[in-house]
Parts: structure tokens; sequence; C-alpha cells
């Protein structure tokens, strides 16, 4: 793979708000995330680059198959319509917990107040309690445990109290 393939790819995943990509093909291996550039002139975030050890050939000499890009967010479904979401904030690792072991701050089914906490998102080794700006049962949770999360991406749906 050279430089000019690398900066095609680069561009897929800007132009496609892909948050991660991998890619594998005879015997190379890259993985593209996208982080936080610590820098105050620009902070948004940039994607990085990592490139991981080789891969083991491939055992069909054949094209590696295509490459398919895939939204980082989808539009809420119709059901969706009528709750709150909480979005992130900003971009860093989402915690539903203080510490591994510990019982989540909040489940599916759990009523919230507003300030309440419903999860910790890790940026820079900082944690950073994610309030609720809802009063209302927690209806759906749609992220894991340790995921990466990016700015604006939705955490939690809220059935809002009436």
């Amino acid at each position: 793979m050279d430089f000019d393939e690398i900066n095609r790819i680069l561009e897929m995943v800007r132009e496609h708000e892909l948050s991660e990509f991998e890619l594998e093909r005879e015997g190379f291996k890259i993985k593209i995330k996208k982080g936080m550039l610590v820098n105050a002139s620009t902070p948004f975030a940039v994607p990085m680059v990592q490139q991981a050890a080789p891969a083991v050939a491939q055992a069909s000499a054949g094209t590696p198959p295509p490459l398919e890009a895939v939204p980082s967010s989808m539009p809420p479904s119709s059901d969706e319509v009528d709750f709150a979401i909480v979005k992130s904030p900003i971009v860093g690792t989402f915690f539903r917990s203080a510490e591994p072991g510990a019982a989540a701050f909040v489940d599916v089914g759990t009523t919230v107040k507003k300030g309440q906490v419903l999860c910790i998102i890790e940026a820079m080794k900082l944690m950073n309690e994610i309030d609720s700006e809802y009063e209302g049962d927690v209806v759906k949770i749609y992220v894991e445990n340790g995921q990466p999360v990016q700015y604006g991406e939705r955490l939690f749906a809220i059935k809002p109290n009436v």
C-alpha cells in the first residue's frame, strides 16, 4: 500500500464521517480511529492513523474485497421521535459506572431526575460526568460500556415525564 492509497482512505473516512475504519489485505493492515487533536488553535476531531503489524497473506491471491462506507450515526427511527435524546458533549470513552465492577449509573427502565449522573466520558485521562437534562424513564442506551464516542453521538433516549 502506498502513500496515495492511504490518502484516499483518509479522504473516504473524512467524507463519510467514519469514527473508525480498518482494512487488511495482502500482508498489510491499517486501522484508523478519530481522536481529539490536542492543539488549542484547532480543537476538532481528526483521524489518527495506527499501522498494525503485517497480517498473514490471504490464501487467495484475488482482488481484495471492496471497501464499504457506513455512516457513524443513523437518523432516529419513528418510534424515537417522542424521546429526549442525550448526546455526547465531548469525544472520549463511554463508561456506564464509576469503576469496573460497580453498578451502572442507570439502566433501561431507570427513572432519572434532572441533574442525575447518567454516565462518565473519559477524555484525556479526565472523567467527565454526564448529567441528565431531562426527567423521565431511560428507554434506550445506544453505546456499550468502554466504547469510544464522538461529539454529538447519541448516548441515551429518555421518555420525558408529562
